[in-house]
């Protein structure tokens, strides 16, 4: 039987790896092989990393108007490119599964192959992985307080508790994403590529930027 082309703790271990390196998340990765998977596995964690610093700063209450507005800016393009390395996870996994022709993928009208009878799972691969990196930055954070000595006993203990929940939750997510994968393997089921459309980021589209193009005009 064909194997996997990739499982819950491949993913796991890519994201605690990146998060135990004193300079993560750094410079991005580069894209040298497009359909390399754990390169857009690792650029979707390094989005989701860049954004969580990004939220932090971005509660800051004694800096500028101005930095703070840096700030946000820095959120609506992390989060724009999070979703980009999102959907290239789910294009080159539905290609390496058979799920649509390959040429079409990364297309607005992918051509699908699945088989009759498959069911349509609502989330994506992709999205699983996605909200798998969001937990190892949970966990990460959540483990710091563990071990922080400026607090006290409670806190601590409150936090463990918490860390352990984020665990279980993540143990989860990799659970349903293994299950995902071996029925699509399997043809019992697959996920599609839907595209983000996100209005606000196009200035197509948005009608605050719509009307700021117009007013320069």
């Amino acid at each position: 039987m064909t194997a996997l082309p990739i499982k819950s703790l491949d993913v796991i271990s890519c994201h605690d790896e990146c998060l135990a390196q004193a300079q993560w998340p750094g410079t991005e990765p580069a894209v040298v092989g497009g359909a390399d998977l754990m390169l857009w596995v690792r650029r979707n964690h390094f989005f989701n990393s860049s954004l969580w610093a990004e939220e932090d700063l971005a509660r800051r209450t004694t800096v500028s108007a101005q930095e703070i507005a840096a700030n946000k800016r820095a959120i609506d393009k992390f989060n724009q490119a999070r979703n980009d390395a999102t959907e290239r996870v789910d294009e080159i996994l539905l290609t390496a599964l058979g799920l649509v022709d390959a040429a079409s993928a990364r297309t607005d009208t992918p051509v699908s192959t699945v088989v009759a009878g498959a069911r349509l799972n609502s989330e994506t691969a992709g999205s699983i992985m996605d909200r798998m990196s969001i937990m190892a930055l949970k966990i990460h954070a959540m483990r710091q307080q563990t071990q922080r000595r400026d607090v006290d006993d409670a806190h601590r203990a409150s936090s463990q508790v918490k860390l352990e929940r984020l665990q279980q939750q993540r143990q989860d997510l990799g659970d349903c994403l293994d299950a995902l994968l071996a029925d699509a393997l399997a043809g019992r089921a697959y996920f599609k590529v839907y595209r983000q459309f996100k209005m606000y980021n196009d200035p197509r589209f948005n009608p605050a930027l719509v009307a700021e193009r117009a007013n320069k005009g």
